[in-house]
């Protein structure tokens, strides 16, 4: 028997694809990530109030340590994402259900295991990453309170990746705004009005993690409830083929994450050989690139949420209508990005950095920042629209072939162009991605052909 969509959900039956879903989609998305940074800077703001740089630099270590951490862990709100589209799709709400509760017993699992394992993570981060004892002893303060947030930071990203499956993007926007607005109070209040410096950095965002967890889960309440219930025993619900299909599109996206992480990284190494003064342009441009990835990210889920929902139902006239229809609105928002960084980027460069140095170093490079958003659109709308019809192992692929060629502009731009050839080469990157994967598109379609017999 077939089990109804989850409360809340809307069912691809009778629901057309219109330019209205997209952006009931999108929006909220792109509200909701512009939350993000204003925690940073709250923290930073915070702790800058106690007078001393070691509280600033160790809160700022802390973060990053735990934040690369528990990147490893983000193709749970990815493959969360595509596996749950396409049930939801198929009308199967039981599994819409048991897939996000396969991805809450892998993250509880995952958090454990980090807390367990706290002090060899914490101390090859510190192996790694240097820093004066000072800043050092307050840092592992800092972690060792965060790090028992762990099971609810990676839990968050299964719960995000089933909202939007589901197109219950406002319900993700709720879950920031929850968590970025009681950690931005408690922070206030720990620090400035219990004095507790850096631990009471930490423990708000501790409260603010499990919060953020709670509310997910009561949102999710129906689905769970139906995925027990569906589940005769644990054995059904973890039935070998089910984790089989998870972990091989989970995997596939972990490693293509990693690859395109080792790509960024090595782009900062080589930026370094630069000088210091273009290395800092760099940073301050990169920051460019992480407004477009903001800005445009809900774009790429509403893709993720309506292909996996048309291949669910095994409609391909409907995986081409949402490519087609989430990427216009993608273009669309690259074309007015760019427009934005080519007019307005000598101001944000201003506000990013008072150096004249740097602001000067940063100005030669930004017509680069401009065009990025066109040049990266096609891969980023096309890593939604495979993510929900799960072709991960195509991603896997593309994203091979496209560091291969990567890998030999990085060889021979920069010593023929310097810093504008490291550039040209993230260019390259972005191009041979978007085209890599628009030439394995029609097996998206494919995906959603009707089954024979």
């Amino acid at each position: 028997m077939v089990e109804p969509v989850p409360q809340g959900a809307v069912p691809v039956e009778g629901a057309p694809l219109t330019n209205r879903r997209v952006l009931a989609i999108a929006l909220p998305i792109v509200l909701s990530n512009a939350t993000v940074p204003l925690l940073g800077l709250v923290d930073t703001g915070v702790v800058g109030q106690l007078g001393q740089a070691a509280p600033i630099g160790a809160v700022g270590i802390g973060a990053v340590v735990l934040t690369s951490i528990y990147w490893v862990f983000g193709f749970l709100r990815m493959g969360t994402s595509g596996l749950v589209a396409q049930s939801h799709g198929a009308g199967d709400g039981a599994e819409v259900g048991a897939h996000l509760l396969r991805a809450l017993v892998i993250a509880g699992g995952a958090g454990l295991a980090m807390i367990l394992l706290q002090l060899p993570l914490f101390w090859a981060a510190f192996q790694l990453a240097p820093a004066t004892p000072e800043v050092e002893a307050m840092a592992r303060d800092y972690l060792a309170i965060r790090i028992w947030g762990a099971p609810a930071s990676i839990g968050l990203y299964a719960i995000t990746g089933w909202l939007i499956a589901i197109e219950r993007t406002r319900a993700v926007l709720a879950l920031q705004l929850l968590q970025n607005g009681l950690n931005v109070g408690l922070d206030i209040w720990f620090v400035l009005g219990l004095g507790l410096g850096v631990p009471g950095v930490a423990w708000a965002t501790l409260i603010a993690e499990w919060s953020g967890l709670a509310l997910g889960l009561w949102f999710a309440r129906h689905a769970l409830r139906a995925a027990i219930a569906a589940a005769r025993n644990a054995a059904t619900l973890f039935a070998r083929d089910k984790l089989s299909r998870f972990a091989r599109v989970n995997g596939d996206i972990m490693i293509r994450s990693v690859i395109l992480q080792a790509s960024f990284t090595t782009f900062m190494f080589m930026a370094a050989g630069q000088g210091d003064v273009t290395l800092a342009a760099n940073q301050v441009l990169l920051q460019f690139l992480s407004i477009t990835a903001y800005a445009l990210d809900g774009f790429a889920f509403a893709a993720e949420s309506l292909v996996g929902q048309a291949v669910g139902a095994r409609q391909p006239a409907r995986v081409r209508r949402a490519s087609i229809l989430t990427s216009q609105w993608g273009v669309a928002g690259a074309a007015a990005l760019g427009a934005v960084f080519l007019l307005g980027g000598p101001a944000i460069i201003d506000l990013l950095t008072t150096s004249p140095e740097v602001r000067a170093e940063a100005r030669h490079y930004l017509l680069w920042l401009a065009i990025a958003p066109l040049i990266g659109i096609a891969s980023w709308m096309f890593d939604g629209i495979f993510i929900g019809a799960t072709l991960t192992r195509e991603m896997r692929i593309a994203m091979l072939q496209s560091v291969a060629v990567y890998a030999v502009a990085l060889l021979v731009l920069p010593p023929l162009l310097g810093n504008h050839g490291l550039w040209a080469a993230l260019m390259v990157l972005n191009i041979m991605r978007g085209l890599s994967m628009a030439r394995l598109y029609p097996r998206a379609e494919a995906a959603a052909q009707p089954v024979a017999g």
